[in-house]
Order: structure tokens, then sequence, then C-alpha cells
């Protein structure tokens, strides 16, 4: 394979887990992904009892680019229908919003003790008003990405083991699915989301993919795939202080 050009002669890909601190399995496949394979960044879920212990190795692990996970609720797809399976706010109100936005953020400060490197949200509900502008705001004064809302760094979400009703696609997150997206890529910053998991121990529609995810991430395929292409692993701090423009 021929090294990939970029804008500087590179491609820059952040691959980044959700939901880090939701459970423990969920971080020991986090934490699996970034020692053993090619994750570089992690966004922590701070309302969840095991985001204390996220944190700590992340405050330990300064390789590990840790943003925020936004968690205003989550549906799943059962017997034909979404439903709900909690709700932490009403996603209608914008104070509600607000606050809870500007709660989690707090949160984030006192378990990191530092700002975030990037923003993005559980099951994207940042991209819907009232909390897309909300979001946003806050983004914009911190100086970082915000998923798919920022010009800098392109999303990739093609990673993922089930269609939008939760059948099974089994075939998306093999190693040789992710080898094929890392030869899609375009010049600059990419953002490949993922969801590994050493334990399905989560009551979510998305579960026993999360450990393919994490056998395909760590797989050295994937790996010897990455530097053959040229490609750059970095987190979400590598994108610098280039000016944010939101779409």
């Amino acid at each position: 394979m021929n090294p990939r050009p970029g804008a500087d002669g590179r491609c820059y890909l952040i691959v980044n887990a959700d939901d880090f601190g939701q459970s423990a399995g969920v971080n020991r496949g986090i934490i699996q992904a970034h020692e053993q394979g090619i994750l570089t960044s992690a966004s922590l879920m701070v309302r969840w009892p095991h985001a204390g212990e996220a944190a700590s190795y992340a405050r330990g692990n300064a390789s590990l680019g840790v943003g925020i996970h936004i968690d205003l609720g989550e549906w799943a797809f059962r017997d034909g229908e979404w439903v709900r399976l909690y709700s932490v706010v009403d996603e209608g109100d914008p104070t509600a919003v607000e606050q809870e936005v500007s709660s989690q953020l707090a949160a984030f400060r006192r378990l990191m003790g530092r700002d975030p490197t990037h923003i993005d949200s559980h099951q994207h509900v940042h991209r819907r008003e009232p909390a897309r502008s909300i979001v946003s705001q806050i983004a914009g004064t911190l100086g970082v990405p915000l998923r798919d809302l920022d010009a800098r760094v392109r999303y990739c979400g093609n990673f993922y083991g089930q269609d939008d009703t939760g059948a099974a696609l089994p075939e998306g997150i093999t190693a040789d699915a992710l080898v094929g997206i890392l030869s899609g890529l375009e010049p600059g910053f990419t953002e490949l989301c993922c969801h590994p998991a050493a334990e399905p121990d989560l009551d979510t529609m998305y579960r026993l993919e999360r450990l393919q995810e994490l056998a395909s991430l760590c797989d050295p395929h994937v790996r010897d795939a990455v530097g053959a292409m040229g490609i750059e692993l970095c987190s979400f701090s590598r994108v610098g202080s280039t000016p944010a423009k939101s779409q």
C-alpha cells in the first residue's frame, strides 16, 4: 500500500470510543483497544457509576484523549418499536437541557481536572434542537470540536454492527471492514466512532457487537494497514487551534 495524501501529506485518524465510564466492561474494552489496538480517544459519560474509574485511568494515561459524551437519555428498538430505556431530562425543554449539559460539563471537569478535548453525545442528541444550539455554543467557547458539526473533523460512523432498527450487521465490524474504511479516508482529520467492550454488561440494544469491535480494533492486520497507508493516529488535541467552522 502507498502512503495516502493529505492536506499536509498525511491523513489524520482519531479513533474515538463512545460510552467511556458506562460500565466496567466498556472501560476494560476501551483501555484494551487503546493499549493493544488503534484507539486514541474516548468520550466520557459522567453520570454513570464507572465514570470515576474511567477518569482515573485517563488522568494517568495522557496518550488517551478524553472528551465528554453528553447523556440526556437512551432509546432502543424492541418488539418492532422504539422504546425509551431512560430519560435524564425533557429533551424539548431548553432550560432543562442547558442546566443538565452544564452540570455534566462541571462533573467532567471535577473528574478529569481539565476541559474535554471534544464534545459529542449519546445517540447524537446534540444534532437536534434545543441541544444543538446549547452544545454548539459551549464547544465554540471552549474551542473544541463538536461531533459532525465542526468542519475541521469529518465524522465516520460506518464502523457499526447494526442497522437503524437494530438488525445485526456483523460484516460491518470485522477487521476487513475496518481496513476498508481506512482505505477510503480523505485528507485531513477524520473521527472514526467505535463502541468496544470486553464484556457485554449493558442493558442496551448494542451489546455483543462491542466484543467484535474490540477484536477488530486490536487486530494486527488493522494496525499494519494503518502504517502501510501512512495514516497518523491521533486524538482531538492534534486538531490544534484551527478556528471551528460549524456545519
